[in-house]
């Protein structure tokens, strides 16, 4: 049996009719859920950290870049989810088309995305919670040996996680609502403090990277290109791109909800595209604010938009931003636990992991243990490891599977050609082709050391698939004629 073995389609149409989840959810729900996800860490942080380490008011474009690459993503993963409709996301559409190592992969790429995302988001929900009530640092925030809020949050919304899908849609929503209305607020009122002259220049010129920069710092383009190491510039602008796209990484677990969802043919599309374009919309006109209130090199990195409004005297909007920060990452975090108990669900399920992660609640219709599981180990990063070393790892995880997903579109269309696909990627296979290039191209621009520590992780995950997934996989079990080669 070969490691690029297929699932076949028909089959994982039929499992998603018999898998015990629950259809619950509406198109409104996974907009809800979208923008839950999407709006968190890159709005309230990333705009303000990324215009003054790389690319000053540039940053604008930086989202705009983003919210491009994003978008053509998103047109790959409304065609595959809305004609396969299933509880894997893109993990599943790999084993359709590209065979189940390129299946594995994908899944494990997807875990550490999802992982250290809620990881990442946590930490900063914790900062700024102790902003907002005046805790104690050594048990909240960057400076504490054990993050103790980050490890609590984390507890708590993963009961809501567990005890069922309709439940952590009502909360999510609700915090949406909340940090849409903060978002809005934001772009309102700082429009009474446009000023204009810090915008120019628009983007800096480029300017060599500080002494103290490590080599393992520099982005991979410019080792390949052999260019000396540099910030600002065109080139901080893709940088800051690549880093920024961490903020549109999520939309992408609307597509594990397939099993979940009254008409997922209908609804995952609108919900994929509708979230993305409302964020998109939000992202660069909050950078644009932001970037014409405060020279973009006395940016705070804290909490750049609440600081951004105590300089021009509003500590009230200072206030609620913080508030809007809060309820923000606490729905990232939320739809992150739902979609870790998914992937590990459809990979489990597929035995390329034990089955017990894939058995679901008899009474909450949840895959509680492999959301406990995912949730136990996302306390242990989440308490232990500072944001910064975890970043970055998302965004790569996260453009590694648009590129597998972009690719599938074209694949599947060759080898299914009769499937129904209500929502169909224009311009096939060009436009996919184009989606995967320009997450490759956002991949090279993340450093080094990323890139180092995302090869371990592909190790690791090797490691397993070889150990354990391949012998265990369900399609082993099958005669060939059962399994497509």
């Amino acid at each position: 049996m070969s490691v690029f073995r297929t699932m076949p389609v028909e089959d994982i149409l039929t499992r998603g009719e018999h898998s015990g989840l629950i259809r619950r959810l509406t198109g409104k729900d996974l907009i809800g859920f979208g923008i839950g996800i999407i709006i968190g860490t890159g709005v309230f942080t990333l705009a303000g950290i990324e215009a003054k380490d790389h690319a000053g008011p540039g940053v604008v474009l930086s989202f705009v870049i983003g919210g491009v690459v994003a978008a053509l993503a998103a047109l790959c993963y409304a065609e595959l989810s809305s004609a396969v409709p299933t509880a894997g996301s893109a993990y599943t559409y790999g084993y359709a088309t590209l065979g189940e190592l390129f299946a594995w992969i994908i899944g494990w790429d997807l875990l550490l995305e999802f992982a250290l995302g809620a990881a990442v988001v946590s930490r900063s929900w914790s900062g700024y919670v102790a902003n907002l009530l005046g805790l104690p640092p050594e048990w909240f925030g960057e400076d504490a040996a054990v993050n103790v809020g980050a490890i609590l949050i984390i507890a708590a919304l993963t009961a809501v996680a567990v005890i069922g899908i309709r439940e952590s849609s009502w909360v999510t929503n609700g915090l949406v609502i909340v940090k849409v209305a903060v978002c809005v607020l934001v772009v309102v009122a700082g429009l009474f403090f446009f000023n204009g002259a810090h915008l120019d220049p628009f983007i800096p010129p480029a300017q060599p990277a500080a002494e103290t920069a490590s080599p393992l710092e520099q982005p991979l383009v410019q080792v390949l290109l052999g260019m000396e190491q540099s910030m600002y510039g065109i080139g901080g602008v893709f940088t800051a791109a690549a880093i920024v796209f961490f903020a549109y990484t999520g939309f992408e677990a609307l597509a594990n909800l397939g099993e979940e969802t009254k008409r997922p043919k209908r609804d995952l599309p609108v919900g994929l595209l509708g979230s993305l374009i409302v964020c998109t919309l939000l992202y660069v006109l909050v950078a644009i604010v932001l970037s014409a209130m405060v020279d973009y090199q006395q940016i705070d990195e804290g909490a750049p938009l609440a600081a951004a409004f105590q300089s021009v005297g509003q500590p009230w909007v200072a206030a609620l931003i913080s508030l809007g920060a809060v309820t923000g990452l606490t729905s990232v975090m939320m739809v992150e636990l739902v979609t870790i108990g998914r992937i590990g669900f459809a990979m489990s399920r597929d035995g390329l992991l034990p089955p017990k992660l894939s058995q679901v609640h008899p009474k909450w219709g949840t895959p509680h243990r492999m959301t406990i599981g995912g949730a136990v180990v996302i306390m242990l990063l989440a308490g232990f490891i500072p944001i910064s070393e975890l970043a970055d790892m998302v965004s790569i995880g996260a453009l590694s599977g648009f590129v597998i997903v972009s690719l599938a579109v074209p694949v599947l269309r060759r080898t299914k050609p009769d499937l129904p696909r209500p929502f169909r990627v224009p311009l096939s296979p060009w436009l996919p082709v184009l989606s995967a290039l320009a997450c490759l191209y956002l991949m090279t621009n993340l450093d080094i050391i990323t890139w180092l520590r995302f090869a371990a992780w592909l190790v690791l995950g090797l490691l397993i698939y070889f150990g354990y997934g391949y012998r265990h996989a369900t399609l082993s079990k099958q005669s060939p004629k059962n399994a497509h080669d």
